[in-house]
């Protein structure tokens, strides 16, 4: 997984002892979680990584050695990378962007809209009581993201054509205690920069993300349109197959598509590809099960 400062990654929780960090490609390596912590020194595991070992631009891949591979790899059997390690690995990339990549949990299909209650950052707040009949779509995003960053230009070119046929609101989940960069100011500022007409709330308690389970920015969460009944998911997944590391256009193809169907009353495709991007800052110590 690429992970977002690459020179501050540790160990996650639950995976203890692994041995020495070995560079290299293996197949059939099963994939742990890196999460992001403040050292002074990098490290990985029980093993410091040196900035030097990261070449900052290009891609590098850092594994551990499982036990059943450490006489099948290349080079010296003195080396250190034939360290035994229990059967587990990490693999990393850091890229020319630098980001962590994190995908949607895909809430089931037919979950109602959950109830909420945020204060807009731009004053007041929203209650999901007060919304009318047209469909919602909610937009899991923040300012900071690179890869909202990278989207922003769609969400703009969104909200312009289907601004009033469907009720677009984005929400801020990241907590502003490791990223006060997503408070208030930042998030005005944002939305006014890219001359977005929604509203963009605040969920500081995280409580509308969980109920989304939410996972990463930005996710998008659209709601069939339904009066005073329950408002059921018909889509959730990416905006299109764009990215900030690949030459895919940035049209919202698989949202659009979404959207049309919904609003001409038809089937959505039911085969949805996640959305991915940075994963949502929780509050220290108050992570969701489905994080890492």
């Amino acid at each position: 997984v690429p992970v977002e400062e690459a020179r501050r990654i540790r160990q996650p929780a639950g995976a203890t002892d692994f041995g020495i960090a070995g560079v290299g490609f293996k197949k059939e390596m099963n994939a742990v979680s890196v999460r992001l912590v403040h050292h002074g020194q990098p490290v990985m595991g029980c093993m410091t990584i040196q900035s030097e070992h990261l070449p900052g631009g290009w891609p590098l891949h850092i594994r551990l050695s499982t036990a059943d591979e450490k006489n099948d790899q290349p080079g010296n059997q003195s080396s250190p990378f034939h360290h035994q390690a229990p059967p587990a690995a990490i693999l990393m990339e850091n890229n020319r962007d630098g980001m962590a990549l994190t995908p949607s949990t895909m809430l089931d299909l037919g979950t109602p809209m959950p109830p909420f209650e945020l204060p807009d950052v731009n004053g007041g707040n929203l209650n999901s009581d007060s919304l009318d009949s047209r469909p919602v779509l909610l937009m899991v995003i923040c300012a900071h993201c690179p890869f909202v960053k990278h989207v922003e230009p769609e969400l703009t070119r969104i909200d312009h054509d289907y601004g009033k046929r469907v009720q677009m609101i984005g929400v801020s989940s990241n907590s502003l205690i490791t990223h006060p960069q997503d408070g208030r100011e930042q998030l005005a500022e944002q939305a006014l920069r890219l001359g977005w007409s929604f509203p963009y709330l605040m969920d500081q308690d995280q409580t509308l993300a969980r109920d989304l389970r939410a996972a990463c920015t930005p996710e998008f969460y659209l709601f069939k349109g339904n009066g005073s009944g329950p408002r059921p998911l018909m889509y959730r997944g990416q905006l299109d197959g764009s990215r900030p590391s690949n030459e895919q256009p940035l049209n919202g193809a698989d949202l659009r598509a979404a959207l049309e169907a919904v609003l001409r009353s038809e089937p959505v495709n039911q085969e949805q590809i996640a959305s991915v991007g940075c994963n949502v800052k929780w509050h220290p110590g108050r992570e969701p099960d489905w994080f890492g």
